[in-house]
């Protein structure tokens, strides 16, 4: 068991309440019996969670929708479960899914795992997705700034050009200046 899966199966022991099902999920190797733990009614929140994760890591792409509804949760470790079934699920609808939920202005205050996800995805919708976020954040007084600082990171990991004036703008705030002098230094001389 690697270790999104224990952090995975130690989070939800709990949730799951000592059901019989928590233990079958995590044991099967049907991957229909995942699946219908994932479509069957009346399952709960864990149940779903356990059944998307274990899918998306095996490549089932059957998980795909559960993962970005999980990417979008309030909690942040199903975020970062769900963040991780996606990046092994590889599924070409991933990248388009993350970058919505990044710039998304409703939802800003969940984008930190979507910002991340895009940055490792290194997909075309990586570096427009972060920089719109990152632009929008920019604001004064803006609350997200952690969301604005795993954008700016996440530039600078990617090195695209397109992301220098984002970057030379965020120099002056004072919880991304380090990062953004950082990320600059990063990008290919120009």
């Amino acid at each position: 068991m690697d270790e999104e899966s224990r952090s995975l199966t130690d989070r939800l022991r709990d949730e799951a309440g000592g059901s019989p099902l928590f233990g079958r999920l995590l044991a099967t190797q049907d991957d229909e019996e995942l699946a219908a733990a994932l479509t069957s009614a009346g399952q709960p929140l864990w149940a779903r969670e356990i059944a998307a994760f274990r899918l998306g890591c095996r490549g089932d792409r059957r998980a795909f929708e559960a993962l970005v509804l999980l990417l979008n949760h309030r909690d942040p470790e199903r975020c970062v479960s769900a963040a991780h079934a996606l990046l092994l699920l590889r599924d070409p609808r991933t990248p388009r899914a993350a970058a919505a939920l990044a710039t998304n202005p409703l939802r800003t205050a969940y984008a930190l795992h979507p910002v991340r996800l895009l940055t490792a995805l290194r997909a075309p919708e990586s570096v427009p997705a972060l920089i719109t976020t990152l632009d929008r954040l920019l604001a004064p007084a803006e609350p997200h700034w952690r969301v604005a600082l795993a954008c700016v990171e996440g530039l600078g990991t990617l090195g695209d050009d397109r992301a220098r004036p984002v970057l030379e703008a965020a120099l002056p705030h004072p919880r991304l200046g380090v990062a953004a002098a950082e990320a600059l230094g990063r990008l290919p001389a120009g």
